[in-house]
């Protein structure tokens, strides 16, 4: 299951991560995003060797949020060696998610 983080463990969780790193701007109200989590949750199984996902509750650390530009939940940011190497925003599909994953991984 993905792990949720806070602004407190973000450097070590994100950009200290010796994998790549799909983290999920997310709000808890927000309908798409509850259901992008049951697949995200597929993508962790699935990728474990190489992926690392985890959660960012943007009304809750909305310091991450602003520092990261994200204007709308769900966002999702690739992060690879401490940078951001991609984003999709909104209501993606499984397939999306994982052209990207395969491109990062």
């Amino acid at each position: 299951m993905p792990t949720r983080i806070s602004k407190d463990n973000f450097e070590k969780e994100v950009l200290q991560a010796d994998k790549t790193v799909l983290a999920d701007f997310y709000s808890d109200s927000c309908v798409p995003c509850k259901r992008l989590s049951p697949v995200l949750f597929a993508l962790e199984e699935e990728y474990a060797e190489k992926l690392k996902i985890v959660k960012i509750n943007i009304n809750f650390d909305s310091e991450l949020a602003e520092k990261y530009k994200v204007q709308a939940a769900p966002t999702l940011v690739f992060f690879k060696n401490g940078e951001e190497i991609s984003r999709l925003r909104g209501a993606v599909k499984q397939a999306e998610i994982k052209e990207v994953i395969e491109k990062s991984v």
